[in-house]
C-alpha cells in the first residue's frame, strides 16, 4: 500500500496530478479541490490510496489522511467504487458527508453525479454506522455550493493560467453553474472552463 507521495508537482490536468518521486512521475487521480492546492514546480505531499484491478493500478490522492480514510470507507458500501467515492468527495468535504449520513440528508447525496434517489437512500442506510460523527466546523454543505467559484478559480491558477484568464473562464461557465440542479459540480465546470480557454487561445 502506498500511503502517500511526496515530491515536486511535475504536471497538472483536470483530474490528475503528476508528482515526481525519486525521478519517477507518479500519476495521481485527484478531486478539483485537491488539485487547487497544488502548484506546478512546487513540493507537495498527498495522502494516497492504491486501487488494484486486474488490468490497472490507480493511485488516488487526497489533501489529508481524513479525506483518504473517508474515500476508503465509502467504498465499503455496495455499488460504490473508487470513481463514485471520489465524485462524492469532489462535491462534499469529509465532514459534510458525515453530516449528510448522520442526519439522513438524501438531497446532499443526490447532488453527486451518479447517485439517484434510491441509491442515496441505500447509501444512507449502509454508511450510517461507518463514517462516524462530523469532526470539524459546522455546516460546510452550503459553503461547497457557494464556493464553487473560488474552487474553480484556484484550480485554473494551479493549472498555470493567468488570473485574468481564470476570471474570464469562471465568468463563462457561471450560467452553466447557476442552471445546475443542486450544488454545482466543480469537476464538470473545470472541464467546461478549460474548453473556453482552449477556444480563446
Amino acid at each position: 500500500m502506498i500511503a502517500f507521495v511526496s515530491g515536486t508537482v511535475a504536471a497538472l490536468a483536470p483530474d490528475t496530478a503528476v508528482v515526481e518521486v525519486g525521478g519517477v512521475g507518479m500519476a495521481v487521480q485527484c478531486t478539483p479541490n485537491t488539485l487547487s492546492t497544488l502548484r506546478l514546480g512546487q513540493p507537495a505531499k498527498l495522502a494516497t490510496s492504491l486501487v488494484v484491478r486486474e488490468d490497472s493500478l490507480t493511485l488516488y490522492g487526497f489533501v489529508d489522511d481524513d479525506e483518504r480514510q473517508v474515500f476508503e470507507l465509502l467504498q465499503t458500501a455496495s455499488g460504490v467504487g473508487p470513481r463514485l467515492a471520489q465524485a462524492m468527495l469532489a462535491v462534499h468535504t469529509p465532514d459534510a458527508l458525515r453530516r449528510a449520513v448522520s442526519t439522513g440528508d438524501e438531497k446532499a447525496l443526490v447532488a453527486v453525479p451518479g447517485i439517484g434517489k434510491k441509491g442515496a437512500q441505500k447509501l444512507l442506510l449502509e454508511l450510517k454506522d461507518r463514517l462516524g460523527a462530523p469532526v470539524g466546523a459546522p455546516a460546510v454543505g452550503a459553503a461547497v455550493t457557494q464556493g464553487w467559484r473560488d474552487q474553480l478559480h484556484a484550480a485554473l491558477i494551479g493549472l498555470g493560467y493567468a488570473t485574468r484568464e481564470a476570471d474570464e473562464a469562471v465568468a463563462a461557465v457561471t450560467p452553466q453553474a447557476e442552471s445546475a440542479d443542486g450544488a454545482p459540480q466543480v469537476g464538470q465546470l473545470l472541464k467546461a472552463a478549460l474548453q473556453t480557454l482552449n477556444r480563446a487561445r
